[in-house]
Formats: structure tokens, sequence, C-alpha cells
């Protein structure tokens, strides 16, 4: 049975080679595809996909797996005691638009619990990485979340549902809210490089609605990990299955989940 530390000496390892070749299609031209309402995939999204899954499953082959491209069932079956979850290329639109805020990020799910994380943003070669009751770290060094406690001195990040006009209007309410009372809103493009940043102090919080697991399994261990705080939109346990995060310095949080 493998340790924590083996499982992130995997992910770690499937990370980099995703990120290769990411930063190998990055000037490229790239095939592009529509996949329906739910974003934009290239090639490298695929071929990335398939050489961390190539490392992952030799790393441990009995886990169960929850993929953004394959669309895996995600089902852990009898004598399976855990699951990998893969995003190999998040960010797609901005990869296919030269913006560089994208990146790979994986979780290695035990039980119900992500138990190891890890996001690799491949063109700044920034390593965020995190075991469970065992802190968060930059490319080794630990992080902890801000320690912004107004308001007014915070700087926020967000994400819109991929062509869920329906839901814009609601969105755009939540931002112009948080943009009155905060120093200001971003919205780079990759909820998992947003909960890094969130981790890592860069953000005061994060929130976004309609996201899949593969965006915040990774994202919202570093974030607790890093002395944040991770809900839903009411403030309850939160659920990397569900589809919506609130992640924040903690000191802010109760703030923010009125505003939005």
């Amino acid at each position: 049975m493998n340790t924590h530390e083996s499982l992130l000496a995997g992910a770690v390892e499937a990370a980099f080679q995703a990120g290769k070749v990411i930063r190998k299609h990055f000037t490229r031209k790239l095939i592009v595809r529509e996949k329906g309402k739910l974003g934009l995939v290239t090639n490298a999204d695929v071929e990335a996909e398939e050489t961390a899954l190539r490392v992952l499953q030799k790393c441990e082959p009995t886990f169960a797996l929850l993929t953004e491209e394959t669309h895996s069932k995600g089902v852990m079956l009898k004598g399976q005691r855990g699951m990998w979850i893969v995003d190999p290329l998040d960010g797609t639109t901005n990869f296919v638009h030269r913006f560089p805020m994208f990146c790979v990020t994986i979780a290695a799910q035990i039980g119900t619990r992500v138990e190891v994380a890890v996001t690799y943003h491949p063109i700044l070669d920034e390593l965020y990485t995190a075991i469970r009751g065992q802190g968060a770290y930059m490319n080794g060094v630990r992080m902890h979340v801000s320690k912004t406690t107004k308001l007014h001195d915070a700087l926020f990040s967000t994400g819109f549902a991929y062509r869920q006009r329906d839901l814009l209007s609601t969105e755009m309410s939540s931002f112009e809210k948080v943009s009155r009372a905060s120093r200001a809103v971003r919205r780079p493009g990759s909820a998992a490089l947003d909960l890094a940043y969130t981790a890592r102090g860069v953000f005061d919080g994060f929130w976004e609605r309609h996201l899949s697991p593969w965006d915040v399994a990774a994202g919202s261990l570093l974030v607790q990990e890093a002395g944040g705080k991770v809900t839903d939109f009411s403030g309850g346990k939160f659920d990397h299955h569900g589809v919506e995060v609130v992640a924040t310095n903690g000191k802010l949080h109760k703030p923010i989940i009125r505003l939005i």
C-alpha cells in the first residue's frame, strides 16, 4: 500500500511530465474543438492527460480515475481504496489564446477525502503541493494564506461558468458587489490556479459556481493546508464533488459569503 509521500511523488512526476507536453504545444498550432457547453479541448489536453495517467497508474494502478478529458466515472469499486482526480490542462481557453494562466492539477482521494494535492504551472515553473495534515508548499517553501482582515484591502478572484449565459447576471451581480467592497477582483480563468494563489496569499479569497471535481480537488486542500477556509456558498461543508466553492484566508470568509 502506497504512503501519502509516494502518492505525492507520483503526482508530482505526472504533473511535470504533463507540463512538458503543455510547454511543447504552447507555441505550436493546436487542434481545437468544442466540447459542447463544457468548453474547449485541444490535442495538448489529450496528450497531457494520457502522459499523466501513465505515470499515475504506474504509481498506484489500483486507484479509480476521474479525469476531465476521458470523463471516467470516478467510481471506486470494491477493493479500490482511492482515486486519482486529474485535470491535465485547467485553463484551456487561456492556453488556446496564449494567455499563460493554466496548469496541471492532480489530487489523490482516499476514501471520501482528498489527501494529496499537486498543481503545476508549467510556464512559470511553480509547483504547489500538499499532504493532508502536513502543510502546503510552493516549490518546497511553506505557504500561508494572507493576513488581510478588511474587505477594502482585499484582492479576490472568481470565475464564470463556461457559456452558461443564464447564470451571467447572477455572476455579474456577485462580481459587482465584491468589486465595490474590496480593492479589486480578478478573473484569471483557471480555478485550480486561483485556489493555489489563495493558498499562497496572493489572493485573499476565491469563489465560483458550477465547477467540476478536477477543478477544485487539489486546490481546496492547498488552501486548507495553508491555513485557509473552504466551504460551499452557504458556509457549509465543502464537497469537491459539489458545484460551488468559496475559499478564503478565513478572516474574510463570512463577509464574502454575505456579498455573493
